[in-house]
Order: C-alpha cells, then structure tokens, then sequence
C-alpha cells in the first residue's frame, strides 16, 4: 500500500492534512475578511442600531432593553454566521463547482472534512460575534457585562457558532440545490425571530405557543445563557439548562449533518 507523503517524505497523517485544508480556508477568510465582515455584521448591527438606539432615544423601549437586547444579537451573530457559512458553500461545493471532491481526496475519513467545515464556520461565527462588542460600545456608549463571566461568555458563544455550523451542515447536505433559495429563506427568517434574541424566553408565558415554538429552536438557549451571564438582572432561562440543552442540541444536530455528508459524499 502506497504511502501518502508530504514535504521532505514525512507521511501526512490525518491531523496534519486537517489542519492544512483548516489553514488554507482561514486564510481565505482572512483574506476577504473586510467582505466577510459586511456579510455577517450588517444584520445584527443594524438590529442593534434601531431596537437598542433609536427606540431608546425616541421612548419606543425601555433604556434597560439594552440588556435583553446585546446578548441575544451576540448569539445572533455567532449562529447565523456560522450556519450562512455552512450551508450555501456546501450546496454550491457539492452541485456546481465539485470542489468537495478535492477535499475528499485529502488522506482522511470523510466524516473528518465534514468537521472542518463545521469547525471553519463555527470560528467565523465565533469572530462575527466578538466584533459585536467593540460595536455594541461604540453604538451604545456601554454594554451589560457581568465581572467574571468572560469564560462562559466564550463557551456558550462558541457553542452557539458550532451549533449554527452544524445547523448549516444538515441543510447543505439534505436540501436539493434548486430548493436551497427558498428553504434558506423559510429557515433563516423563523431562525431569526424565534431564537429569544429580542426578548426573555420566560417573559412569553402569556404566548405559550410562541414560548414552545422559541423552546424549539437551539438558539434560544445561547441567547438565554448568554443573557443570563451577561444581565443576570434579566429573566432568563437557567445558565446550567441552556448548556445542556445547546450542547445536546450540537450532538444531535452534528450527528444528523454527518449523515447527510456522508450521503451526499459517497451517493
């Protein structure tokens, strides 16, 4: 059996050909970082721009809406960056240009080149919503911060991007391309409104239908754990409940995306 090598006849190994197709993707990004930026913050800046400024200023919403508001656009952030990182290149890789069959000549499991686009698009997730507090402050003059929690405030944040990532590997591997416009429009819009980024989950118990409907969506618990670390002042899910419901929420999510992959990849 021949032996794969790489660079002075050292043999590449799997872990090493994993980080080399990692490099070569977080070099694109930051190549085309100013773009990429464009892409993911405008959303989540422009929602905090109108509902946590202008609102504010005019009366519309409470000056303590800030606190409901900043965490939940920070979860936003990181789960729709790295789902909009997943899903379409993975669709427009395995239908239009097939350069997924590069990458799946790389000398490593199948399933492995499936955890690099989730582990990529979680780390653009994860850098879209550390820019959200540079611009939080900027646009604020102050964002809610609790001393302490920047630790679980980089967990359940990163968290949020790989479950985002994986959310975006089910898609691009389960949706056909010539659906994948309109059921990216159908799953990004109920994504954005039902996932507690505008309001506290238990503030809906006068809308139960509403409070299952946003239960049911795994964004929820990283907004509510990110509020509760953040403004623990605001009602908010339990920060143990909401990790374990987004990291069982990852498990199942990664594991449905693998078997798309899979499919997609040997079918």
């Amino acid at each position: 059996m021949t032996t794969v090598r790489a660079g002075r006849g050292r043999p590449w190994s799997p872990w090493r050909a994993f980080l080399a197709i990692l490099r070569r993707d977080l070099y694109v990004t930051g190549r085309e970082f100013p773009f990429f930026l464009a892409q993911v913050i405008l959303q989540p800046l422009f929602l905090l721009f109108v509902f946590g400024k202008v609102l504010t200023q005019l009366g519309y919403a409470r000056p303590g809406y800030v606190d409901v508001l900043f965490p939940g656009l920070v979860a936003l952030a990181a789960v729709l960056t790295g789902f909009q990182s997943t899903a379409l290149p993975l669709v427009i890789e395995f239908s239009y240009s097939n350069e997924i069959e590069d990458r799946l000549l790389a000398p490593l499991p199948i399933g492995a080149v499936a955890l690099e686009k989730v582990v990529v698009s979680a780390m653009r997730g994860t850098i879209a919503a550390a820019v959200m507090f540079p611009i939080g402050l900027w646009l604020l003059g102050s964002i809610p911060w609790t001393a302490g929690a920047a630790v679980g405030v980089s967990v359940m944040t990163v968290v949020g991007a790989l479950i985002g990532a994986a959310m975006g590997l089910v898609l691009g591997t389960f949706v056909s391309p010539n659906r994948i416009n309109l059921t990216f429009a159908l799953v990004t819009t109920p994504l954005l409104f039902t996932g507690s980024s505008q309001y506290p989950w238990p503030s809906l118990t006068h809308i139960r239908w509403f409070q299952v409907v946003s239960a049911l969506n795994p964004m929820t618990y990283v907004s509510e754990g990110l509020r509760g670390l953040m403004a623990p002042n605001v009602p908010h899910i339990q920060t143990w409940i909401c990790f374990v419901a987004a990291i069982g929420s990852l498990v199942v999510l990664t594991a449905v995306g693998m078997v798309g992959f899979l499919r997609r990849a040997l079918g």
